[in-house]
């Protein structure tokens, strides 16, 4: 990614946060008010996600101060990336950490319960919720809703590819 693009998907990522701030409105609200997940407004607003037409003008109503230039580059598809030292920010760090922890275990029972396949990250849904534990105490819900995908065997007769003779 050259300098240039940097520069401005950062200009634009603060501006969207500057937007979100002035409406006073957590992700989650803004969630209700547009029919999207808590996760998916935070990342249109991030610049990670295309926001789609239909869902604009639900957009510029739950955050009236987006401006039509704004708007406009939330529309077209994002470069999506990370920063590299992301993973050192604790709650992004512990993230990593569960999903390395569990992940072989979760791994197995999607083979038990699906076959050999994996979820889709792209047909995929995800949410945050705060609920309260037994105890009293505040916890968090993280919800991975995506798509089951099989692995297929690669069978040359499937290969558009290949040249028939």
């Amino acid at each position: 990614m050259d300098r240039g693009r940097a520069m401005t998907d950062e200009t634009v990522v603060g501006r969207l946060m500057a937007a979100k701030k002035a409406s006073g409105k957590c992700y989650s609200q803004i969630a209700v008010e547009t029919g999207l997940t808590n996760v998916y407004v935070a990342q249109l607003l991030r610049r990670q996600a295309q926001l789609k037409p239909a869902t604009a003008l639900a957009l510029r109503a739950a955050i009236p101060t987006l401006t039509d230039d704004l708007v406009s580059e939330m529309m077209n598809p994002p470069f999506r990336s990370y920063h590299p030292n992301l993973i050192q920010e604790p709650a992004i760090y512990r993230l990593n950490e569960a999903v390395m922890h569990f992940g072989e275990s979760i791994k197995e029972i999607i083979n038990e319960d699906f076959g050999d396949g994996i979820m889709s990250a792209i047909d995929f849904h995800c949410s945050v919720d705060k609920v309260q534990g037994v105890d009293g105490k505040d916890r968090v819900v993280i919800t991975f809703d995506g798509k089951y995908l099989p692995y297929s065997e690669q069978r040359s007769e499937h290969m558009v590819s290949r040249l028939r003779r």
